[in-house]
C-alpha cells in the first residue's frame, strides 16, 4: 500500500540582483532582507505545524541559502541535500531521480527556482504552472515518490502570509 507524501515546494527568497556585481548567476546570495524574511517566514512554516524529514535544494547558492534558514527554524533542523534536479533548467529526469533517492521520506522540502518550481507545482497537482513569489510554499500531497499520478494541492502561501504567522 502507498504511503501518503507531504511534500512541501518553496521558492528562494529575495537574492542580489543580477548583473556586473554577480556575474556567475549560481553565485548570487540573499539579499540581508531576504535573510530576514525567510527567517521569519520559516517560523511560520513551524508556527502551521510542518515537520520535514529532509530538505533537498537547488545547487546555487540563493537556494541553498533559503534551504538552511528554513532548517533552522526547526527545533530539530532537517538536513539539507543537494538535487541537481533542482537547478534552473535541470531534466526531469534528473528531479525523478532525486525524489527516488528520497522514497521512504514522508516529509519533504524542494527548495528551487522560477519558473521551474511553479511548473513542478502544476505538473505535480494536475493544475497549471502556479506562480510563485520569492518566499512562497505550497504544500502537495502525494501516494509516493517519485510520483505515478497527479496529487492534491493542500495549500499555498506567500511569504508574507507566513511571516504574518510568526508573530
Amino acid at each position: 500500500m502507498a504511503r501518503a507524501v507531504e511534500l512541501y515546494l518553496i521558492r528562494h527568497g529575495l537574492a542580489e540582483a543580477r548583473g556586473p556585481d554577480w556575474p556567475d548567476d549560481a553565485k548570487r546570495p540573499l539579499t540581508p532582507r531576504g535573510v530576514a524574511r525567510l527567517q521569519k517566514a520559516a517560523r511560520g512554516l513551524v508556527a502551521l505545524g510542518v515537520e520535514l524529514d529532509a530538505i533537498l535544494t537547488s545547487p546555487l547558492v540563493r537556494a541553498r541559502q533559503t534551504a538552511d534558514l528554513v532548517a533552522a527554524a526547526f527545533h530539530a533542523p532537517p538536513p539539507v541535500v543537494t538535487a541537481e534536479g533542482l537547478a534552473p533548467g535541470a531534466p526531469r529526469a534528473r528531479l525523478d531521480a532525486d525524489l527516488e533517492r528520497q522514497a521512504r521520506r514522508s516529509r519533504l522540502a524542494l527548495v528551487g527556482h522560477e519558473p521551474d518550481i511553479g511548473e513542478l507545482a502544476g505538473r505535480l497537482a494536475g493544475l497549471r504552472p502556479l506562480a510563485f513569489k520569492k518566499g512562497a510554499v505550497c504544500r502537495i500531497d502525494l501516494d509516493a515518490l517519485p510520483p505515478a499520478e497527479p496529487g492534491t494541492l493542500r495549500w499555498f502561501v506567500t511569504s508574507r502570509i507566513l511571516r504574518a504567522l510568526a508573530r
